[in-house]
């Protein structure tokens, strides 16, 4: 039996068989939808992973300006909507998903972006794949985004 001394506390016991045990924070977000729980009445909130995965569409769809005292939280992603479709403006878009998942979601690690031009209906395509740091697990959030006439 071994023994190991830390500031003022002895630790004893059996130091090879230890094991690290921590506990993971449970992430809660609200779900927009605004489901209703049938027996509590109550809105029934998004837990976990998919809470992690609607505050990246949050940010993804939030363009600039329009949170109060926080000017440059969001992709502005409609605004490159009326650029000329093309090499460029997917690379902006691509660079934009990029830049405000990095800045504002540290719980995920962005692996690709991938950009789809529909220039035919007037929408992107746009698919982000990621892996949630604290489950070790990878997702995808898509979104389209539409220019209406």
């Amino acid at each position: 039996m071994a023994g190991l001394y830390t500031g003022s506390k002895r630790i004893t016991g059996n130091l090879e068989q230890a094991s690290v045990v921590s506990k993971k924070k449970p992430w809660s977000d609200l779900d927009l939808t605004l489901k209703i729980h049938p027996i509590r009445k109550d809105i029934i909130p998004l837990k976990d992973d998919a809470a992690i995965k609607n505050a990246v569409k949050n940010l993804l769809v939030t363009n600039a300006y329009e949170r109060p005292f926080q000017d440059d939280l969001g992709a502005n992603l409609r605004g490159l909507l009326f650029e000329p479709a093309g090499f460029m403006t997917e690379i902006m878009l691509r660079d934009n998903v990029y830049d405000v998942l990095n800045k504002y979601e540290p719980r995920i690690t962005v692996t690709s972006v991938d950009i789809r031009d529909n220039s035919d209906a007037n929408e992107y395509g746009i698919i982000v794949n990621f892996i949630i740091k604290e489950f070790d697990k990878s997702d995808t959030v898509e979104i389209v985004l539409r220019r209406l006439r």
